[in-house]
């Protein structure tokens, strides 16, 4: 076998073993209902300095309290006087399906409920105190201040324990996803009061609609120090048994900067201490209640009579949007915020990538005219490596003479043949391997968009026109609705009918493939013929379910693929004849 088709193979087997591995090795995963946890959460096992275990958590009590409205442009829901829960939250920007009457997403969802996800602020207590001395998750807290939760309209609650000590909490929001709570304490009383604030961050199992699948993260994120962590949910299940906790739980002591939280994949609840906020954070599982839960422990705070001492805190929940984010990470100071995002492996490809496409729809208005746009951008950039590419196929072709000749005058002997043919390579400046860098640069780059356009938001329910109103989701045509035009639902990606019944992208994937390989003649050799025959139609059905968004990038790569390879082929005197290649027989060897 040549050089030429070995090369030629080698790129093949490594662009469809990356395929293969990926499709049956990772397949997507069948999501399981899950059970609505019958549990009544509170802090359990918390302790300020100098205080005592103080074992199980109270029940919670049956006392109805009102809700005090949330009601901003971007959310909309509501915060339960009982125990000052954030735990009604829906955002008014975000639907749950491309249907024109889906439900807008929920993400806080009150105890009691299917799924419950929430988050609440209480204070740990210290020596000569009791639970009972400090809000928690059952305090009947009291509105003073504000009717409802909007930009520029605070509320504060508050509640007064028979110490003499009044808490309040006072919740702000901006216009988009994020609030800030300030926890104060007012000693009224006669006697030294020691406390420590904490935010918690609770989920009553995990969500029916977790992918799990490993290329987009869902669990718990954590930042600290500096220090990136990332968990599972099954993760979090199998954490030892912290002493102190008595739960499945890991403790970090953060000493300068971080935030933990809980994050989906396209929202997340986190809690933010202020920067340079000293605090613990604790992510834990609870397994008789089914229950994950993350905290920011923050220092005892010492209030003399007639003292009051407050502490600061934020609270993002909301969509992972990039911009908003990163305008939190830069004006806020919150460290690696724009980690939230998952950027994978290939982070030092992706958030350009990423940051070049958010740029080009800004112009465009249209994500998948951004996509060919980008795509446009990368086959640019990489044209000088292309130009080299096709230059050196050129040159190979001229030397199949010479080379033909080096095997029969060699025969057997394969290294007297090998040193013929690199001496050739070297007498005409000739790199065989230059044919596979722009495939090999390619694989990369198309995993960096997949990431992209699989875990960004931005990609969520985008249209590109017609049908093609989801490009984070799979071709919805297919020959059983006539390509989009009757109104049927393609199979479902899981189905193995979407296998067989592909959309009209995943073929036009398939033809810009095949048109490409037709700007070289139908190779002689049997393996090489192979090859050329069933490699465009394999992987056509291959990226049958993959996002349109990337089938589209795939489209586009080729198309343009064919364009510059067709006019460099036509400079350097080898103009490509494509009927004649296409209407060509097998040669028989």
């Amino acid at each position: 076998m040549d050089d030429q088709n070995r090369n030629l193979l080698l790129a093949f087997a490594l662009s469809l073993l990356v395929l293969v591995v990926w499709m049956w090795m990772f397949p997507p995963p069948e999501i399981e209902p899950q059970e609505a946890a019958d549990v009544t959460e509170l802090p359990e096992a918390l302790e300020a300095d100098e205080a005592q275990p103080m074992g199980e958590a109270e029940t919670a009590t049956d006392e109805e309290l009102p809700r005090i409205e949330i009601d901003t442009p971007r959310l909309t829901g509501s915060i339960n006087l009982l125990g000052g829960r954030v735990d009604e939250l829906s955002l008014r920007d975000y639907f749950q399906t491309t249907e024109p009457d889906s439900d807008i997403v929920q993400l806080l969802i009150p105890e009691g409920e299917n799924e419950a996800f929430y988050a609440l602020y209480g204070w740990r207590p210290g020596r000569d105190m009791t639970w009972d001395d400090v809000p928690g998750a059952n305090t009947p807290w009291e509105l003073v201040e504000g009717d409802r939760l909007a930009v520029g309209s605070p509320i504060t609650l508050s509640w007064t324990n028979d110490m003499g000590l009044e808490f309040t909490q006072r919740f702000e929001i901006d216009e988009n996803f994020m609030f800030t709570v300030t926890q104060g304490v007012e000693n009224a009383g006669e006697a030294t009061a020691r406390m420590a604030p904490y935010g918690l961050i609770s989920r009553h199992g995990e969500p029916s609609d977790l992918e799990n699948f490993f290329i987009s993260h869902e669990g718990f994120i954590e930042v600290a120090d500096g220090r990136l962590n990332e968990d599972s949910y099954r993760n979090v299940r199998n954490f030892s048994v912290h002493e102190q906790e008595r739960t499945n739980a890991r403790v970090t002591e953060v000493a300068e900067d971080g935030w933990l939280g809980i994050t989906d994949k396209y929202w997340m609840s986190v809690l933010i201490p202020q920067p340079g906020q000293s605090f613990t954070a604790v992510s834990r599982y609870i397994p008789s209640r089914d229950v994950f839960q993350t905290r920011a422990d923050l220092p005892t705070v010492t209030v003399g009579p007639g003292e009051r001492d407050e502490v600061q805190t934020m609270l993002f929940a909301g969509a992972k949007e990039w911009s908003v984010i990163r305008s939190y990470e830069r004006e806020k100071n919150i460290d690696r915020f724009i980690d939230a995002i998952d950027w994978g492996w290939f982070f030092f490809l992706t958030k350009p990538i990423f940051a070049t496409l958010y740029f080009i729809n800004g112009i465009i208005g249209n994500m998948g005219w951004a996509i060919i746009t980008l795509t446009l951008l990368i086959k640019a950039i990489l044209l000088p490596l292309a130009w080299k590419s096709y230059v050196s196929m050129a040159k190979m072709k001229e030397l199949q003479p010479e080379m033909l000749a080096i095997k029969e005058r060699a025969g057997d002997d394969r290294q007297k043949m090998q040193q013929e043919m690199m001496k050739l390579y070297k007498e005409k400046k000739v790199n065989p391997a230059a044919g596979c860098l722009p495939i090999l640069l390619q694989i990369p780059i198309f995993f960096s968009l997949y990431k992209v356009i699989f875990v960004t938001i931005d990609l969520r329910h985008a249209e590109w026109f017609g049908v093609f109103n989801d490009l984070s989701a799979p071709d919805p045509t297919s020959i059983m609705n006539l390509f989009g035009l009757l109104p049927y639902a393609a199979p479902h990606p899981d189905s193995f009918l979407s296998l067989i019944f592909i959309g009209i992208l995943p073929i036009l994937l398939g033809v810009s493939m095949w048109l490409q390989m037709k700007l070289n003649p139908t190779p002689t050799e049997p393996i090489q013929q192979a090859v050329m025959t069933w490699m465009p139609w394999i992987f056509m059905f291959m990226l049958g379910w993959f996002a349109s968004g990337l089938v589209l990038y795939w489209i586009a790569n080729n198309v343009i693929t064919f364009v510059q390879q067709y006019s460099i082929m036509a400079m350097n005197g080898h103009r490509p004849d494509i009927i004649g290649n296409i209407f060509s027989k097998k040669k028989k060897t």
